[in-house]
């Protein structure tokens, strides 16, 4: 058993799988939101705070700007584009997108050729969904080959429950996304496009002799906000994606299907404001330190000590002594040879009912290839616990 402080974590791999020990008994969020869907995080550990449907399939509205943004970001990240790229406003962006479509726009010209680094503040600030169409037939040739590159980028960032149908957010039945998913990408942003990020922040933009105001309320509250982005369809009501930083802490804020503007902007800041007040960090490992093993087939050795990249802390209640209930999850046993950093597991604590955390670990050591002694034992003793396993599973009726 390993201490931290007055609670404890323990770890046990059984049968390939890891097995926790009984949970705690589950125990109350210590907060309550009328958002239909919800999720608060600590972006520096990744600690869940709070959670209400966060895996519930929800309508993005333009929040799914945000993913147009990323994949803008990456391209110019790769040296594909740069802020100085300049794409056409089409009959198509401007009809559909533009002034005449009477929904939230840019007031591109038709027929101009504008700037990415102009473009991406029309869709970051304005939420222009004609500068999001312009981005999209001018990468990818229509919108909807974009989209499909969101997708397939969604995938590639781990974000398995999104998918999306087109760049500006406008209705679809088949576009959707989880609030967990649209923290997760969020972070991603700020983590990998520090600089480029900045624009979420930025508070107004002009374009065309039209100044507008970004929509984000909170970055007007005095609370920290540096972003991100609102969202309003009728299939999803009121939605927004926030970040603020107070004291060297960022969280990140999802709510969605609120009722008004008013009510968004309540909410999100009220959950903002508990998450500040309301945790405390707990480290559970340093970086290097192992967290605990998984079975090796055909190894030199049969346990590999797995570790994480970075400290491992998770924020509990202030003046709590929590208990935290924790699995190591793989497929396993891992077969020989493994190599050095390679990602064989992943780590999920959970307070109560929450998944706080849940984060990649990676093999501490290189393992070889067995003796031809050590391979046939490992042989014979996965053998007896796959019928130990069938037969369990038969007297239980599993």
């Amino acid at each position: 058993m390993r201490r931290v402080e007055a609670w404890s974590l323990r770890l046990l791999t059984i049968l390939g799988l890891g097995v926790m020990l009984a949970p705690p008994p589950a125990h109350a969020q210590g907060f309550q939101t009328s958002a239909p869907q919800a999720i608060l995080v600590d972006e520096g550990s990744g600690t869940v705070l709070f959670e209400k449907a966060a895996d519930e399939l929800m309508a993005p509205a333009s929040m799914a700007k945000i993913m147009t943004s990323e994949l803008l970001f990456n391209e110019i990240k790769q040296g594909r584009l740069t802020l100085d790229s300049e794409f056409p406003i089409s009959e198509n962006a401007w009809r559909r997108g533009g002034g005449p479509s009477g929904g939230s726009s840019m007031f591109a010209q038709v027929g101009s050729r504008i700037k990415l680094g102009d473009l991406l503040r029309g869709i970051i600030v304005q939420s222009g969904n004609d500068a999001s169409i312009a981005v999209a037939e001018g990468l990818a040739g229509s919108e909807e080959n974009f989209a499909r590159m969101m997708t397939a980028r969604a995938r590639e960032l781990g974000l398995t429950n999104s998918t999306f149908r087109n760049s500006t957010g406008f209705g679809h039945p088949d576009q959707k996304v989880t609030a967990r998913d649209l923290a997760r990408l969020t972070i991603h942003v700020i983590e990998t496009y520090p600089d480029l990020y900045k624009m979420f922040g930025e508070e107004e933009f002009t374009w065309n002799r039209i100044r507008q105001r970004n929509r984000n309320p909170l970055l007007t509250m005095g609370i920290g906000a540096d972003g991100v982005k609102t969202g309003n369809i009728d299939e999803s009501g009121f939605g927004l994606v926030g970040s603020a930083v107070q004291n060297g802490q960022r969280l990140i804020v999802v709510v969605n299907g609120l009722k008004n503007s008013r009510d968004r902007a309540n909410e999100s800041r009220k959950l903002l404001d508990w998450g500040f007040r309301a945790f405390e960090p707990r480290q559970l490992f340093a970086v290097g330190e192992p967290v605990g093993g998984v079975r090796v087939f055909g190894g030199s050795r049969r346990s590999l000590p797995v570790v994480a990249k970075k400290p491992i802390s998770v924020l509990v209640p202030r003046g709590a002594n929590e208990r935290i209930s924790a699995k190591i999850l793989y497929t396993g046993p891992i077969t020989a040879p493994v190599k050095e950093g390679t990602q064989v597991a992943r780590l999920r604590i959970s307070r109560g009912d929450i998944q706080a955390l849940d984060i990649p670990l990676y093999a501490a050591e290189d393992v070889g290839v067995g003796s031809l002694p050590q391979r046939a034992l490992d042989g014979a003793l996965e053998l007896g616990g796959g019928l130990f396993r069938r037969g369990f599973a038969a007297a239980t009726g599993s």
